[in-house]
């Protein structure tokens, strides 16, 4: 099998955050895989600004980026309960470029949280703000890492069996859709 594109989507900006990790964890596991990492440091959407100026490049960029992956993994913190804004704002972005990039796009989508709950209403409004974009997201197995500043290693590897054996499964979701 030869080597897919992964796009990775951290919804935290944080260079060192436990999201970053987990989609770095997930593009290992995923192996073989060129992974892309997605820049969400976007101007806020502004509909003026995209009446006088247009489509930024960097939201082209990203949009560019969604359409030429063969698969999508994005980890989300959680933030008051939620995802965090540039998060959304880059959804926002990206869904004014044409044609669609996420339409039938494999996307996985997992959290790293600090609190019990590992950021599961994060990832259930995440996966409400994805439907309309129609991408194939997958259902399961749902991956919300707890306590997360405490679930990585100084290689910024997984620690627990649980974890890594539900990212796994997660991953090997992933590459079937790709593949088929």
């Amino acid at each position: 099998m030869g080597q897919h594109h992964l796009l990775g989507i951290a919804g935290a900006l944080r260079e060192g955050s436990t999201n970053r990790k987990l989609m770095h964890e997930a593009a290992r596991l995923f192996d073989p895989a060129r992974l892309t990492v997605a820049d969400l440091r976007l101007p806020l959407y502004d509909g003026d600004l995209e009446e006088t100026e247009g489509i930024p490049p960097a939201v082209q960029l990203l949009a560019d980026q969604v359409a030429a992956a063969d698969a999508i993994v994005i980890s989300t913190p959680e933030y008051n309960k939620g995802p965090p804004g540039v998060l959304k704002n880059a959804l926002d972005w990206v869904s004014r470029t044409k044609p669609n990039p996420w339409a039938g796009k494999p996307v996985a989508v997992m959290s790293a949280a600090g609190g019990r709950a590992g950021g599961e209403r994060s990832q259930m409004i995440l996966r409400a703000l994805l439907v309309p974009f129609q991408p194939l997201l997958l259902t399961g197995p749902e991956v919300h890492v707890a306590d997360s500043r405490n679930q990585f290693d100084g290689d910024g590897r997984l620690i627990s069996d649980l974890y890594l054996k539900t990212l796994r499964t997660l991953t090997d979701k992933l590459r079937a859709e790709v593949g088929r």
